[in-house]
């Protein structure tokens, strides 16, 4: 179920310890999240450490995205800010610099939204862009998500604030 020809998804691994420290210390990325410090190494370890625990538990679930052909580690993708009872979860994603361009975005989110669909059975799904991150937008809307909405001076950068493109997904019905 989480596997495609190109990549899986896969829970956090020990392994993958330095590039969580790479990647939730990169502060470019900061402005995305609500993240305003870093992070020891300790702190992701235990992280990982209870990363399989349910998401009706801790309401969030972070996958690894891994390439098929070489192992790699692409990137990461979550399920965040879970509701069970309104059957709605954020998604948020993350691919490596070095592997953007290259489809594994756009397969980890189709994996993602089949299982968050058929097997946990959320109803909706929804993430927040930056109106500026034109690329996550047009990959997002490649896999059927949908703008609702915009939201006003949503992320402060330094001492400026940027909107936020609110996108959303719907299963379908049967």
């Amino acid at each position: 179920m989480l596997t495609s020809k190109t990549i899986n998804l896969r829970a956090p691994e020990p392994e993958d310890l330095d590039l969580f420290y790479r990647w939730e210390n990169d502060t470019e990325l900061w402005s995305y999240g609500s993240t305003i410090a870093p992070f020891s190494k300790y702190i992701l370890k235990e992280y990982i450490a209870n990363a399989g625990e349910d998401i009706y538990q801790t309401r969030q679930l972070r996958l690894m995205i891994v390439s098929n052909n070489d192992n790699d580690v692409v990137g990461m993708i979550d399920l965040f800010d879970f509701d069970p009872f309104h059957r709605r979860a954020a998604v948020g994603i993350l691919i490596d610099g070095m592997y953007q361009k290259h489809g594994f975005g756009k397969g980890a989110l189709e994996i993602l939204c089949k299982y968050a669909f058929n097997f946990l059975g959320i109803h909706n799904l929804y993430a927040y862009i930056p109106v500026s991150n034109s690329a996550s937008m047009k990959l997002f809307e490649s896999v059927g998500f949908l703008k609702k909405g915009i939201l006003t001076d949503w992320l402060r950068r330094d001492d400026k604030y940027e909107d936020v493109a609110f996108v959303q997904k719907i299963r379908k019905s049967k």
